[in-house]
């Protein structure tokens, strides 16, 4: 676990750095970029772009490229949290210990802020940071769009805003959780096959990835109950105060618990009767899921 936590901590650190300078491309400095580089750099796991490295692995990619890919799906993400935080939608004060940014820089610039990280996602994937052929280019920018989108993340705050305070089937959440939390992770292991050139793997890791984005969710939904609210940074229990659609409130909590467990044994059987060995940074991957804490 501990081995995992740093190179988890490695991969978010490279991915710091290849954002910094990025950004430092722009040297204009006002409140526009403040509050672009307070969501980014918010201290988070950068648990996706770790995903990409692991999951790299198994094709034997340059580390370079994979960092790049993770820096893109880090715009993305921290996009999404600066969009959720806001009034309008989850109405959250807090995020990773720190104030949301719309609550350090205003509304108005947080949204602002938010559709500049999406933006910026596409400009690394199409930069000469990402050195790969136009084709692979072209597929890695139309498939992180198709995750992002109505069918993707902005589809899933959607869903998890109208689920709200009403009863909704299992089927009905997962499908609100694959779009939500599902779709960017993965992108995150498709995108390897489609760097690596292996169309064939392509369906196997997307529908993988929607499998260990359910069990993030599903663990982090009972995190939100059992958490520590200084290790998580914000309140616990905000879920079952808004009335939120989770695994949880449709299962309860014991049979929750149960269904992470054999939603982590089945990936871990997939991944490995289909790479062995070479899946195994990425089933390490799928353990700390399971057993975090934060």
């Amino acid at each position: 676990m501990k081995d995992t936590e740093r190179r988890i901590i490695k991969v978010a650190k490279d991915v710091d750095i290849f954002l910094k300078n990025f950004l430092k491309q722009n040297q204009q400095n006002n409140k526009l970029l403040e509050a672009i580089k307070y969501g980014l750099f918010s201290g988070g796991k950068k648990f996706r772009s770790y995903l990409i490295v692991s999951s790299g692995k198994i094709f034997n990619l340059d580390y370079r490229k994979l960092i790049s890919i993770g820096a893109a799906v880090e715009c993305i993400h921290s996009y999404s949290l600066i969009h959720d935080d806001l009034p309008s939608m989850d109405d959250d004060d807090f995020r990773r210990g720190k104030k949301s940014t719309h609550k350090v820089f205003g509304e108005s610039t947080a949204i602002l802020a938010g559709n500049s990280l999406l933006t910026l996602a596409f400009e690394i994937l199409t930069s000469n940071k990402m050195i790969a052929n136009p084709k692979t280019k072209s597929d890695l920018v139309h498939t992180l769009a198709s995750s992002s989108g109505y069918t993707g993340i902005a589809g899933g705050q959607f869903l998890d805003l109208k689920f709200e305070k009403i009863k909704v089937s299992k089927n009905s959440i997962i499908d609100m959780q694959n779009k939500k939390t599902g779709e960017l992770i993965s992108f995150s292991l498709e995108s390897v096959a489609i760097l690596a050139g292996k169309e064939a793997e392509r369906k196997f890791l997307k529908k993988i990835g929607l499998d260990i984005g359910l069990l993030f969710q599903v663990t982090d939904d009972l995190l939100d109950v059992f958490g520590d609210t200084k290790k998580i940074g914000k309140p616990t229990r905000g879920d079952k105060k808004k009335g939120k659609a989770t695994i949880i409130k449709n299962l309860g909590i014991d049979k929750a618990i149960e269904f992470s467990y054999q939603l982590a044994d089945s990936i871990t059987e997939k991944l490995k009767n289909r790479y062995g060995t070479r899946a195994d940074s990425l089933v390490d991957s799928v353990n700390f899921l399971l057993r975090r804490d934060h």
